[in-house]
């Protein structure tokens, strides 16, 4: 007799859940993450998405043949900037110096440079 009450106890306890037809057929996606990004986060997507791969500058670039009037141009949203030049392509050092906004600065190798100003992110 016990068992049978304890049969009747467990079948009214048991839950019974039934997932609609309706419920199976919606197709499921996350969110798009720029939706949830905000901040320097957010422009730095909407600048990815506007196509431009290095909104920092920071990427290397080759020097191009340059002189005094026509020097190698750097970016920078502040007044002055550290930048590295690589003076041989054997070389195993980085010859470091700042530029700062005004005139064009000449590298020991040779190579001028000259800072100009760009909008930040």
């Amino acid at each position: 007799m016990a068992w049978l009450c304890a049969r009747t106890v467990f079948q009214t306890c048991r839950r019974r859940i039934s997932i609609g037809s309706l419920a199976c057929s919606q197709k499921k996606e996350f969110a798009d993450p720029l939706d949830h990004a905000t901040g320097l986060e957010k422009r730095e997507m909407l600048a990815y998405l506007a196509g431009i791969d290095d909104p920092y500058n920071l990427a290397i670039k080759r020097r191009a043949v340059s002189t005094k009037e026509d020097p190698n141009i750097v970016y920078s949203a502040f007044e002055s900037r550290i930048m590295g030049c690589i003076c041989d392509e054997d070389s195993l050092h980085i010859n470091w110096m700042w530029l700062h906004q005004g005139p064009p600065r000449r590298c020991e190798c040779g190579h001028w440079f000259k800072l100009v100003e760009k909008a930040p992110v």
